[in-house]
């Protein structure tokens, strides 16, 4: 065999296992946005002038070169206190008047353009709900807020337990009513649209957009129902009953999320962690949190809710690791999932909706600098750019 022949053979050979390479499926990019409704203490979050750390960021040493900082962001006109947290992902200004009216969030954009080829398009989630502004930043194209998932049973059910057959028949049942029942909805709506001023029919075009995203979503329910879901190695989890069990509830939380996109049963989750009106079970703290945000500086308090904002942010570095521990084709969950961890409440002690707290992880970080970025001298640079 001459040398070209032989060349011509090897080559025929090692192109099998490089073709087979190449057809295994990367995986795919994913985004996970995690909302504090009562955010951070400024003074422990962001490093001083000249510094690259701060006591609260030295608590994610290990995670350091996996995120990036940033302050002197905001949203422009989101104002309102605690109102402001539904604008989170969606920006839009003056939550707190009485003709506002939400827009689409980052979530469900990002949702329309990856969430089509997965069970959910999108997730939201939440340690708990009951409390205002805070179960969830998810917002539709027609500014309605989408429920959230505080179950972590409920949660775990609809991700990885297959139904009965008799179980699917009776969703299969439910879902075709609803499909019916918006038929009904939609058709008297068209005509009463007919005889309406310009300033309802704007209210009725809000309401058939809302009705088409619920018709999408039946469709989808629809598609799925007979397809199989993933097996996973983890247990059926038990909710936890006490509400002060934050920082277990968030853990088990963030377990689920990973495997709901480990698995691809979604790439877009949103996770609200929220801690209004409960006592943390944090050693050390004895005083509602919600108060605590309202220090007054004094030191005692502010010792305490120190305590509550540093468990949260341990829980979140232990995610970041989960995350990067996680491999998959070609690297591991943190290269291909795009994390956020904010508040749209700069200062809770004064209410403040200016410079924000936030914490850029996984994929977008590998192309920001992994440190402290200031844009800006002054807290008024929004957060979209």
């Amino acid at each position: 065999m001459n040398r070209r022949d032989f060349l011509f053979a090897a080559g025929a050979c090692l192109a099998l296992p490089a073709l087979a390479k190449a057809a295994e499926k990367a995986p795919p990019k994913r985004l996970l946005a995690i909302h504090v409704p009562l955010g951070m203490m400024p003074a422990y979050f962001f490093p001083k002038a000249g510094e690259t750390s701060s006591p609260y960021l030295d608590l994610l040493a290990k995670q350091r070169d996996q995120f990036t900082t940033f302050a002197g962001l905001s949203h422009p006109g989101v104002d309102g206190n605690h109102h402001a947290g539904q604008c989170f992902l969606s920006g839009a200004p003056h939550p707190g008047q009485p003709t506002f009216r939400n827009s689409l969030s980052l979530d469900q954009l990002v949702a329309e353009k990856i969430g089509e080829d997965t069970r959910f398009a999108s997730l939201a989630v939440a340690v708990r709900q009951g409390e205002h502004y805070a179960d969830s930043v998810a917002v539709s194209r027609s500014g309605v807020i989408l429920p959230s998932e505080a179950s972590a049973e409920r949660l775990y059910r609809k991700l990885f337990v297959a139904g009965t057959p008799e179980e699917k028949a009776a969703t299969m049942r439910r879902i075709q009513a609803g499909g019916s029942v918006l038929d009904l909805i939609l058709d008297k709506a068209k005509r009463l649209e007919k005889s309406s001023d310009p300033q309802d029919r704007a209210r009725l075009d809000q309401y058939f957009q809302s009705v088409r995203e619920l018709e999408g979503r039946l469709e989808r329910s629809i598609a799925w129902e007979n397809r199989p879901k993933p097996k996973v190695d983890y247990p059926m989890p038990k909710d936890i009953a006490d509400a002060n069990e934050v920082v277990a509830r968030s853990r088990l939380m963030f377990d689920l999320v990973r495997l709901a996109l480990q698995t691809d049963s979604t790439r877009v989750v949103t996770l609200s962690l929220s801690t209004f009106s409960v006592v943390p079970h944090v050693p050390g703290v004895k005083n509602e949190t919600h108060g605590l945000t309202h220090h007054g500086n004094e030191p005692d308090k502010i010792a305490e809710l120190r305590k509550i904002e540093e468990a949260q942010l341990a829980v979140f570095g232990e995610m970041l690791s989960s995350f990067r521990d996680t491999r998959e084709t070609g690297g591991n969950l943190l290269d291909r999932t795009q994390i956020l961890y904010g508040s749209c409440l700069g200062n809770a002690n004064s209410h403040s909706n200016q410079n924000l707290p936030l914490i850029l992880a996984g994929v977008a970080s590998a192309t920001a600098s992994t440190s402290h970025s200031t844009p800006s001298t002054t807290p008024r640079w929004p957060t979209s750019t």
